[in-house]
């Protein structure tokens, strides 16, 4: 496979604020193919895919202060310089290895002059904010604070341990990740197309497997992979440029002396230190020993102590393998002692062995048990010795210490039943065995010890000294209060959002069948994506319309008056100025969207058809069929038995009859209609709900409404519901007129018992 670039009529990009009047050919092929605008940049969609916030923010040049968190090459730099060609604020620069506080005094010196002289703001971008000192950072606070100065740090570092942390409470941090082999593909052809940043005015040709090694070595770093085409370029020919009609042929044996073994990333004093050292512990930890030699190897590689790889293995052998397995602490401390001996490098066979048992014996983390203790000895204090456990040697005759004491080698299988315990702490447990290796064999023995000692020891409970009756009609109320409507939504709000598996960079789009429960917090989940609201009452949107007004601008959710239907979005005013520009969603969460709706498939197709390829759909919907009945939840014993029969039979048909669409699916139903809509990895669950739920007389007029008024009426205003039609055709008049005023006089007003059954939906949208 070949690659063949050449000549294009391109267009020089405009300079930036980065850029100088020298000559760019004498830059690093790096430095000038950088991106010049947000729309050039390759990479890191999680922050400036369409629609997300960092991206918008750009747009709209509402920036706040910014810190940009990664690993070298990934554009952090790159990403000030588009903000420095967009922005229309002063913007300044800055190395925080080569400048101090003399630098930050003369750049906030000229933000105030321009803030109050031209009313222009300035942004101050600091690569390696890292760098500075604390005294550094804090310098530059307070004009942070009082908005003097717009703060956009680059790091390699993470922020949260690196930058002071008040600075990182200013500002929204954004983790930019290494580079995919799509995006390293992409930069390598522009730079090899470009005529006047990069090789494109001359012939050249890179060879498919030459471009593959390339890029696989780089391992996501843009600049590695530029500084590596370069090289192999400018050396090829022998001499470059090259003669207008000669061609540069870039094979791999080219490609592999141009950019050598890859450099590992790891400094033994940063955040990649310490990040790969928790992956190589966590690695043991779940008994993976192809990722703990792995992780192990890197550090190595990079030149770890690897007596700092045994320090932690002797820990973890007693901290997460304990006594499931005695021998590995004995293994590792080994293999320690066998290095100590050998050195390197055949001591690399001992940390192998070493890695390699811990990352495959059974493990227990029993040893916890110990901080447990610790916390109760810091958090209730002194607890006197018990008598028959103190010294006898010294005061066994004035105080009687000692007195009681049982001597378990008395006993058969030395052990007797007495406390150990302080008195007020007898019954507390803190070491609990485990169930795999050595301690399975020692479980059932600690428990039933423990069992018989409690039995053996525990004396009469404490004198009650308090006494208060149980009042009933406060109960009542307790018990209203307790299991409300609002814990009940609460519960299923935060089951959602569980399964939604919400990233903070999401583009989210919740539609609501209420005032917003779900629009709230996907803005707590995602601030630095977006988030969009269909709502289909227009008194709905106006409330949250009105809430929203309080954030600022460029975090505000849009929210959409409609619903979602087989085509995506119907807006109710018939308008589509808000459907325009809508982005590809990661993930879509609704509630009660399909339980009035027959096409239940159809709406399945129109949400999938509104999420990105892998995008996530998670839908709560209400299952009639399986919820509480109204006339057996409500007190019918005032009712005539024979009255009764009727409406429990008639209210039974109207969830089970077969021509109420709305009201007898299930859950089989949906799980069909998420088949039928070619929804991936389906999964759906049903939880129950227990509230107290008040008859309201909206809830009467809603239900039993047109029972109210003569039949014509009924039908010139209103087609009847599903009980009132089904009533008039299986109740006389007389039975009507009894029905009617027991829902009057004794149920309106009334609280009943309610168990609703609420359908989880999840699935996502295959890859195209």
């Amino acid at each position: 496979m070949l690659i063949c670039m050449s000549s294009k009529n391109q267009h020089p990009e405009g300079e930036s604020l980065f850029s100088s009047a020298r000559d760019m050919s004498r830059e690093p092929l790096a430095a000038r193919m950088r991106p010049q605008t947000i729309d050039d940049f390759v990479g890191q969609d999680h922050i400036l895919g369409e629609g997300r916030l960092l991206r918008r923010a750009i747009q709209a040049d509402r920036l706040s202060s910014l810190i940009f968190a990664g690993p070298p090459g990934t554009g952090k730099t790159t990403l000030a310089r588009v903000i420095a060609n967009t922005t229309a604020a002063n913007f300044v620069s800055v190395n925080a290895v080569l400048s101090g506080v003399k630098e930050i005094r003369e750049a906030v010196d000229k933000a105030k002059s321009d803030r109050d002289l031209y009313d222009r703001r300035t942004i101050l971008f600091v690569d390696e904010v890292h760098r500075w000192n604390k005294a550094q950072q804090d310098a530059l606070l307070p004009w942070v604070e009082n908005g003097t100065i717009i703060l956009i740090g680059a790091t390699t570092e993470n922020p949260f341990f690196e930058v002071n942390s008040a600075l990182v409470s200013r500002s929204r941090v954004f983790q930019l990740k290494a580079l995919d082999s799509d995006d390293l593909r992409r930069i390598a052809r522009r730079a090899l197309s470009d005529p006047l940043r990069g090789y494109g005015r001359y012939k050249i040709t890179l060879t498919g497997d030459a471009l593959s090694h390339l890029i696989d070595v780089a391992d996501g770093d843009a600049r590695s992979l530029l500084g590596a085409i370069e090289l192999a370029v400018e050396t090829t020919p022998g001499r470059f440029p090259p003669p207008p009609d000669e061609e540069i042929v870039i094979d791999l044996a080219t490609a592999e002396e141009s950019i050598q073994r890859r450099a590992v990333l790891y400094d033994k004093e940063g955040d990649y230190h310490y990040d790969t050292i928790s992956a190589f512990i966590k690695s043991l930890r779940g008994s993976d020993p192809d990722a703990a030699l792995y992780w192990m190897a890197r550090m190595i590689r990079a030149g770890e102590d690897p007596h700092f790889l045994f320090r932690r293995m002797i820990i973890l052998a007693s901290e997460d393998v304990g006594l499931a397995d005695p021998q590995a602490l004995v293994v590792v401390e080994s293999a320690a002692r066998a290095f100590d001996r050998v050195g390197m490098p055949e001591g690399q066979f001992h940390l192998t062995q070493a890695a390699v048992y811990l990352s495959t014996c059974p493990k227990s983390n029993s040893s916890m048990g110990y901080f447990d203790a610790l916390a109760a000895v810091d958090r209730e204090g002194f607890q006197d010795v018990p008598s028959h456990l103190k010294d006898a040697n010294r005061d066994k005759e004035g105080f009687g210490h000692g007195e009681g004491y049982m001597y378990p080698h008395a006993y058969r299988d030395h052990w007797v039943a007495q406390a150990y315990l302080p008195a007020r702490m007898r019954g507390r447990v803190f070491y609990m065995p485990g169930n795999t290796g050595y301690e399975a064999g020692i479980h059932d023995g600690v428990l039933r010890r423990r069992e018989a000692q409690l039995e053996a020891v525990l004396e009469t409970p404490e004198e009650v000294l308090t006494y208060s009756p149980r009042a009933g009609g406060s109960d009542e109320w307790l018990a209203r209060a307790g299991s409300g409507r609002g814990r009940a939504l609460e519960a299923i709000r935060d089951t959602i959002f569980a399964c939604a598996h919400i990233r903070r960079h999401d583009r989210v789009l919740a539609a609501d069948s209420g005032s917003g429960l779900l629009v709230w917090e996907a803005l707590r989940k995602a601030p630095e994506g977006g988030v969009w609201a269909v709502l289909p009452k227009k008194r709905d949107c106006d409330i949250v319309s009105s809430y929203i007004e309080s954030l600022p601008e460029i975090e505000r959710p849009v929210v959409i008056h409609g619903e979602l239907c087989e085509n995506g979005i119907k807006q109710a005013n018939g308008e589509n100025a808000a459907l325009e520009g809508l982005p590809p969603f990661d993930a879509l969460i609704g509630r009660n969207l399909l339980t009035r709706s027959a096409g239940q498939a159809g709406i399945i197709r129109g949400c999938m058809g509104l999420l990105a390829p892998g995008g996530r759909l998670v839908l709560a919907e209400t299952v009639p069929s399986l919820g509480t009945r109204f006339f057996t939840a409500a007190d019918t014993s005032a009712l005539p038995a024979a009255l009764r029969e009727k409406l429990l039979a008639a209210e039974e048909e109207l969830y089970l009859c077969a021509e109420n669409d709305t009201l007898t699916w299930g859950p089989a139903a949906l799980e069909k209609a998420a088949a039928e809509a070619g929804l991936a990895g389906t999964r759906l669950t049903c939880e129950y709900y227990d509230e107290q739920r008040l008859v309201s007389p909206q809830n009467i007029t809603a239900w039993f409404g047109s029972l109210f008024s003569a039949p014509e009426e009924s039908s010139q205003k209103q087609a009847p519901s599903g009980y009132a039609a089904l009533l008039r055709s299986r109740l006389d008049a007389s039975g009507l007129e009894t029905l009617k005023a027991w829902l009057q006089s004794a149920v309106r007003g009334k609280t009943l018992a309610w168990k609703s059954c609420v359908a989880f939906l999840t699935g996502t949208r295959g890859g195209e």
